[in-house]
């Protein structure tokens, strides 16, 4: 019987890639939103595309991103120890392009408007947006999670958000989402 990975190590064996692409394809089955995360180091404003973020908690308000170990932007919020995740609009899946390629951080916020908050660069025209202070660090893998605790956030009234499913972009296909009803 194997036990859980926070009670014990568990043997990792390196993933094949035919296995690693099985994989990929599999976990891209459960749609996610799109977010740029942020964060305004030293050297100015850095930025990467994220699906690999949730919500962690309600009472504290905290959330959790995952950064690729090798990530430019997890520098400055370990650095600052604060960042911001704007959730991008259905329309905005050529910046979530240009937040995901390898193009020069402070180039990336060429002709995008933003501001800098509560020390995190905030994305103007995002749906949504929530400043966070770095509150710990765990290794997960190849990528690093980060666990931040939320001190600010806005959210637009309107729009829908950008989705990303089975390895491509989409949108939610009803207006209205359905009401959640959950028993008592």
């Amino acid at each position: 019987m194997r036990r859980c990975a926070m009670t014990a190590a568990v043997d990792m064996q390196p993933v094949d890639m035919q296995r690693m692409q099985r994989y990929r394809e599999t976990i891209g089955h459960f749609a996610t939103g799109v977010a740029v995360v942020t964060a305004h180091g030293e050297e100015g404003p850095a930025g990467m595309t994220a699906n690999a973020l949730c919500s962690l908690s309600l009472d504290p308000l905290l959330l959790l991103v995952c950064f690729d170990r090798a990530a430019r932007t997890l520098p400055p919020v370990q650095q600052t120890g604060r960042f911001a995740v704007n959730v991008l609009r259905h329309e905005q899946h050529a910046l979530s392009g240009v937040f995901a390629s390898k193009t020069h951080e402070r180039e990336k916020f060429d002709g995008v408007p933003w501001r800098l908050h509560k020390g995190a660069p905030v994305l103007e025209e995002a749906l949504a947006w929530l400043v966070c202070d770095l509150r710990e660090t765990h290794a997960g893998g190849d990528h690093t999670i980060c666990v931040g605790a939320v001190i600010d956030l806005h959210h637009s009234p309107d729009g829908r958000p950008l989705v990303w499913y089975r390895g491509r972009y989409g949108t939610l296909a009803d207006e209205a989402p359905a009401e959640a009803s959950f028993p008592n």
